[in-house]
């Protein structure tokens, strides 16, 4: 996977978390995303980082919207 790939796969991770948390202001989610996205920056094989980026994101997402 490019890095362009990478990229274009977690922008459309932030839009459809966008979408899936509306009571969650955009800033918010965009940031649980480029937090779990920073996890991985130093892992070689990306293969699996934007799904994993999105579990991450929506389980941070998920407690703010329950809490």
């Amino acid at each position: 996977m490019t890095n362009d790939e990478e990229d274009r796969l977690i922008d459309k991770t932030r839009t459809r978390l966008i979408a899936k948390y509306p009571s969650v202001s955009e800033e918010t989610v965009a940031g649980a995303v480029e937090s779990a996205h920073a996890h991985f920056a130093g892992h070689r094989i990306r293969d699996f980082v934007p799904l994993l980026v999105e579990r991450m994101a929506k389980e941070k997402l998920s407690t703010l919207v329950t809490s």
